[in-house]
């Protein structure tokens, strides 16, 4: 638990950073730009694949037929959507941490 020392010092910075110049800065935009590269080009795969089933299964019979055994295409597809959450999760948890170190190289020009 942080001491009321460690938040005034913390808060002391804080009043005293120049928020603009951060902004501004070539590094602070270079983090902007590769989060931006990575997170838009996943959000539009997952909105597209999350909106497949329900667009096929109004719209369609082509997810009626039989995968394999009595397991349809519908649920094939169902269940691939939960695969793909846990991957895109995973592959966001690993690429968050090179943007924190990104935002710990920022934090240490702001105070250098």
């Amino acid at each position: 638990m942080a001491s009321n020392d460690s938040i005034a010092k913390k808060t002391e910075v804080s009043a005293s950073t120049d928020y603009t110049k951060i902004v501004q800065s070539h590094s602070f935009q270079e983090l902007l730009r590769k989060k931006r590269n990575f997170i838009v080009p996943l959000s539009i795969f997952f909105m597209a694949f999350y909106f497949t089933l329900p667009i096929l299964t109004s719209y369609s019979k082509v997810l009626n037929t039989y995968a394999f055994g009595a397991i349809s295409w519908a649920w094939v597809l169902a269940f691939a959507q939960f695969i793909m959450t846990w991957t895109l999760c995973i592959l966001y948890s690993r690429k968050a941490a090179t943007f924190d170190q990104l935002v710990e190289e920022i934090v240490k020009e702001a105070k250098g």
